[in-house]
């Protein structure tokens, strides 16, 4: 009897031990668990950030090959049917700069006959070039008439005369005047602007000053931005 007295107390430490084991086996067991949850949860995250790595990736592509491509094509287009130095077209950007004399007598916004002219050439030209690839017509959201004046005069008479000229140009583009075959769809991008003396020089009544500029603006107009974007995924991904 007394030795079974003696005995019990080990049997229920040994069930108290047991109980320790367990509880210390349950709590591994559920870290393994939570690590194993994190690791996966943070694989997720890895992936997507390299699938929108890859994304933007591909847009800055797509971009790039745009503001390549596109000026010389216009460049090629135009100056193949009118020559050099009939209009200024910009390398890196493709705006086209299309001086007064040619549009417009001084201080008026009624194109001239020989203004029509040049139009009714210009424009099938400069759309087809828009509509030849569907990577220019996807990423060129607006093609913008801009209106420009010298710097003499004043700002507000200078400002609606620029104004009034890029509307000259847009209401002869939607006349029934001008036909070509990429009309509809060019209509769709058409946004006229009034510029005035903004860009003009200052500190004199500059001629080259007055012009009449056909720019784009596309629809990943902030390059800076989009690789800012991508450089900030590249190093998430990279840490």
């Amino acid at each position: 009897m007394n030795s079974f007295e003696q005995f019990e107390p080990d049997v229920e430490l040994e069930e108290d031990n047991t109980g320790i084991w367990l509880s210390i086996s349950d709590l591994m067991s559920g870290l393994l668990m939570f690590f194993a949850l994190l690791f996966i949860v943070v694989q997720v995250q890895l992936q997507q950030e390299i699938i929108r790595a890859q994304r933007l990736e591909k847009e800055l592509e797509t971009y790039k090959r745009i503001i390549d491509q596109l000026p010389l094509r216009i460049i090629s287009a135009i100056e193949g049917k009118f020559g050099q130095g009939i209009v200024e077209i910009d390398p890196k950007t493709g705006d086209v700069k299309i001086g007064d004399r040619i549009l417009f007598d001084e201080g008026s916004a009624e194109l001239k006959p020989a203004g029509k002219q040049f139009l009714k050439r210009f424009i099938p030209i400069y759309s087809d070039v828009i509509f030849s690839d569907p990577m220019f017509e996807n990423q060129i959201t607006r093609v913008v008439i801009e209106g420009h004046t010298s710097s003499g005069g004043s700002e507000k008479a200078n400002m609606e005369l620029s104004l009034r000229r890029a509307l000259s140009v847009s209401d002869y583009i939607f006349s029934q005047q001008l036909r070509f075959k990429t009309k509809q769809q060019f209509k769709q991008k058409i946004l006229a602007s009034g510029r005035g003396e903004i860009d003009a020089d200052k500190s004199k009544d500059n001629p080259r000053d007055r012009k009449v500029v056909f720019r784009f603006q596309f629809r990943r107009e902030d390059f800076g931005e989009l690789l800012k974007r991508a450089n900030t995924v590249d190093e998430s991904v990279t840490k």
